[in-house]
Protein backbone atom coordinates (compact mmCIF):
# COMPACT_ATOMS: atom_id res chain seq x y z
CA UNK A 1 0.00 0.00 0.00
CA UNK A 2 2.87 2.45 0.44
CA UNK A 3 4.24 1.79 -3.09
CA UNK A 4 1.04 2.91 -4.32
CA UNK A 5 0.62 6.24 -2.75
CA UNK A 6 4.06 6.87 -3.61
CA UNK A 7 3.92 6.13 -7.36
CA UNK A 8 0.53 8.73 -6.65
CA UNK A 9 2.67 11.20 -5.46
CA UNK A 10 5.38 10.90 -8.60
CA UNK A 11 2.58 11.13 -10.66
CA UNK A 12 0.98 13.98 -9.48
CA UNK A 13 4.05 16.24 -8.60
CA UNK A 14 4.98 15.14 -12.68
CA UNK A 15 1.93 16.38 -13.78
CA UNK A 16 1.54 19.69 -11.95
CA UNK A 17 5.49 20.00 -13.37
CA UNK A 18 4.43 19.57 -16.84
CA UNK A 19 1.92 22.31 -16.53
CA UNK A 20 4.41 24.87 -15.12
CA UNK A 21 6.35 23.80 -18.05
CA UNK A 22 3.70 24.27 -20.61
CA UNK A 23 2.29 27.80 -19.35
CA UNK A 24 5.88 28.51 -19.40
CA UNK A 25 6.35 27.70 -23.02
CA UNK A 26 2.99 29.21 -24.06
CA UNK A 27 3.62 32.53 -22.53
CA UNK A 28 7.19 32.70 -23.86
CA UNK A 29 5.13 32.07 -27.61
CA UNK A 30 2.67 34.92 -26.96
CA UNK A 31 5.07 37.65 -26.06
CA UNK A 32 7.77 37.54 -29.07
CA UNK A 33 9.00 40.72 -29.78
CA UNK A 34 8.17 40.76 -33.59
CA UNK A 35 4.34 41.47 -32.81
CA UNK A 36 1.47 42.22 -35.30
CA UNK A 37 0.03 44.47 -37.96
CA UNK A 38 -2.08 46.40 -35.27
CA UNK A 39 1.42 46.93 -33.31
CA UNK A 40 2.79 47.99 -36.45
CA UNK A 41 0.01 50.26 -37.20
CA UNK A 42 -0.04 51.87 -33.55
CA UNK A 43 3.64 52.97 -33.87
CA UNK A 44 3.34 54.12 -37.35
CA UNK A 45 -0.18 56.08 -36.93
CA UNK A 46 1.29 58.39 -33.75
CA UNK A 47 4.47 59.23 -35.95
CA UNK A 48 2.57 61.44 -38.27
CA UNK A 49 0.16 62.91 -35.78
CA UNK A 50 1.00 66.46 -34.22
CA UNK A 51 -1.03 67.98 -31.58
CA UNK A 52 -1.99 72.41 -32.05
CA UNK A 53 -2.51 73.71 -29.31
CA UNK A 54 -4.92 76.82 -29.70
CA UNK A 55 -3.83 79.86 -28.07
CA UNK A 56 -5.81 81.35 -25.24
CA UNK A 57 -7.99 84.47 -26.21
CA UNK A 58 -7.05 87.75 -24.38
CA UNK A 59 -8.79 88.06 -21.00
CA UNK A 60 -10.47 91.97 -20.89
CA UNK A 61 -9.87 93.57 -18.08
CA UNK A 62 -13.50 94.40 -15.84
CA UNK A 63 -14.51 98.13 -16.50
CA UNK A 64 -17.11 98.88 -13.97
CA UNK A 65 -19.95 101.25 -14.82
CA UNK A 66 -19.81 104.20 -12.53
CA UNK A 67 -22.99 105.96 -11.64
CA UNK A 68 -23.68 109.19 -12.19
CA UNK A 69 -26.03 110.81 -9.57
CA UNK A 70 -26.62 114.29 -11.12
CA UNK A 71 -29.55 112.92 -13.05
CA UNK A 72 -27.86 113.01 -16.27
CA UNK A 73 -28.73 109.25 -16.22
CA UNK A 74 -32.11 107.75 -15.01
CA UNK A 75 -31.74 105.76 -12.17
CA UNK A 76 -31.37 102.26 -12.24
CA UNK A 77 -33.66 101.08 -9.15
CA UNK A 78 -36.61 102.93 -9.97
CA UNK A 79 -39.12 101.30 -12.55
CA UNK A 80 -39.65 104.10 -15.05
CA UNK A 81 -43.16 105.70 -16.60
CA UNK A 82 -43.34 105.80 -20.44
CA UNK A 83 -44.61 109.83 -21.05
CA UNK A 84 -45.09 111.47 -23.84
CA UNK A 85 -42.53 113.99 -24.55
CA UNK A 86 -43.70 117.34 -25.72
CA UNK A 87 -40.31 118.34 -27.55
CA UNK A 88 -41.03 115.60 -30.35
CA UNK A 89 -43.48 114.86 -32.74
CA UNK A 90 -43.42 111.34 -32.50
CA UNK A 91 -45.07 109.81 -29.29
CA UNK A 92 -47.09 106.82 -28.19
CA UNK A 93 -50.80 107.48 -27.74
CA UNK A 94 -50.64 105.90 -24.05
CA UNK A 95 -55.02 107.01 -23.46
CA UNK A 96 -55.86 104.03 -25.62
CA UNK A 97 -56.95 100.45 -24.52
CA UNK A 98 -54.19 97.59 -25.21
CA UNK A 99 -54.51 95.16 -27.57
CA UNK A 100 -53.73 91.43 -26.34
CA UNK A 101 -50.57 90.71 -27.88
CA UNK A 102 -48.96 94.03 -26.01
CA UNK A 103 -48.72 91.99 -23.12
CA UNK A 104 -45.80 89.88 -24.83
CA UNK A 105 -42.45 90.72 -25.89
CA UNK A 106 -41.81 90.90 -29.65
CA UNK A 107 -39.26 87.94 -29.12
CA UNK A 108 -41.84 85.74 -28.32
CA UNK A 109 -44.14 85.88 -30.75
CA UNK A 110 -44.28 83.95 -34.02
CA UNK A 111 -45.66 84.54 -37.19
CA UNK A 112 -46.66 80.95 -38.53
CA UNK A 113 -49.01 81.81 -41.50
CA UNK A 114 -51.46 84.07 -43.11
CA UNK A 115 -54.96 84.51 -43.79
CA UNK A 116 -56.77 86.38 -46.69
CA UNK A 117 -60.16 87.80 -45.99
CA UNK A 118 -61.94 90.37 -48.34
CA UNK A 119 -59.01 91.28 -49.45
CA UNK A 120 -57.30 91.93 -46.29
CA UNK A 121 -54.05 89.53 -45.08
CA UNK A 122 -54.08 88.61 -41.60
CA UNK A 123 -51.35 87.55 -40.23
CA UNK A 124 -51.11 84.88 -37.91
CA UNK A 125 -49.04 85.11 -34.35
CA UNK A 126 -48.66 81.45 -32.26
CA UNK A 127 -47.75 83.63 -28.53
CA UNK A 128 -45.65 81.64 -25.86
CA UNK A 129 -48.70 80.16 -24.67
CA UNK A 130 -49.16 78.27 -27.53
CA UNK A 131 -52.46 80.23 -29.20
CA UNK A 132 -52.65 81.69 -32.16
CA UNK A 133 -53.94 84.98 -33.23
CA UNK A 134 -54.95 87.48 -36.05
CA UNK A 135 -53.70 90.97 -36.98
CA UNK A 136 -54.32 93.27 -39.87
CA UNK A 137 -52.61 96.37 -41.01
CA UNK A 138 -53.32 99.06 -37.94
CA UNK A 139 -52.79 96.23 -34.85
CA UNK A 140 -50.51 96.20 -32.19
CA UNK A 141 -48.01 94.27 -30.52
CA UNK A 142 -45.37 93.59 -28.36
CA UNK A 143 -44.05 95.90 -25.37
CA UNK A 144 -42.80 98.96 -27.39
CA UNK A 145 -45.95 100.08 -29.00
CA UNK A 146 -45.55 98.76 -31.91
CA UNK A 147 -48.41 98.82 -34.87
CA UNK A 148 -48.16 96.42 -37.67
CA UNK A 149 -47.89 98.40 -40.79
CA UNK A 150 -47.33 95.47 -43.77
CA UNK A 151 -48.56 92.34 -43.58
CA UNK A 152 -46.85 89.27 -46.82
CA UNK A 153 -46.91 85.78 -47.04
CA UNK A 154 -42.94 86.02 -45.67
CA UNK A 155 -43.46 88.06 -42.55
CA UNK A 156 -44.49 91.34 -40.81
CA UNK A 157 -43.44 94.42 -40.62
CA UNK A 158 -44.12 97.03 -37.85
CA UNK A 159 -43.25 100.34 -36.70
CA UNK A 160 -42.29 100.31 -32.94
CA UNK A 161 -42.02 104.00 -30.68
CA UNK A 162 -39.14 103.97 -28.12
CA UNK A 163 -38.02 106.07 -25.62
CA UNK A 164 -34.31 107.14 -26.27
CA UNK A 165 -32.57 106.60 -22.55
CA UNK A 166 -30.59 109.66 -22.26
CA UNK A 167 -32.78 112.27 -24.00
CA UNK A 168 -36.37 110.81 -22.60
CA UNK A 169 -37.52 111.47 -26.58
CA UNK A 170 -39.71 109.30 -28.36
CA UNK A 171 -38.51 107.87 -31.91
CA UNK A 172 -39.61 105.41 -33.93
CA UNK A 173 -37.75 101.98 -35.29
CA UNK A 174 -38.97 98.77 -38.03
CA UNK A 175 -38.96 95.97 -37.04
CA UNK A 176 -40.06 92.60 -38.61
CA UNK A 177 -41.03 88.82 -38.02
CA UNK A 178 -40.65 86.71 -40.56
CA UNK A 179 -42.40 83.21 -41.49
CA UNK A 180 -41.77 80.54 -39.11
CA UNK A 181 -41.77 77.40 -40.55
Amino acid sequence: MLNSSCSTKKIGSITRWLMVVQACIFLVSCGSGKGDDLDKFMEESGKDMRVKIESLPEVKPYVPFQYNADNTLNDPFKPRKAEASKKSGTHPNLDRAKEPLEAFPLESLKFVGVLSKNKINYALIRTPDNSIQQVKIGNYLGQNFGIVTAVTETGLTLKEIVQDDLSGDWTDRTSSIDLQE
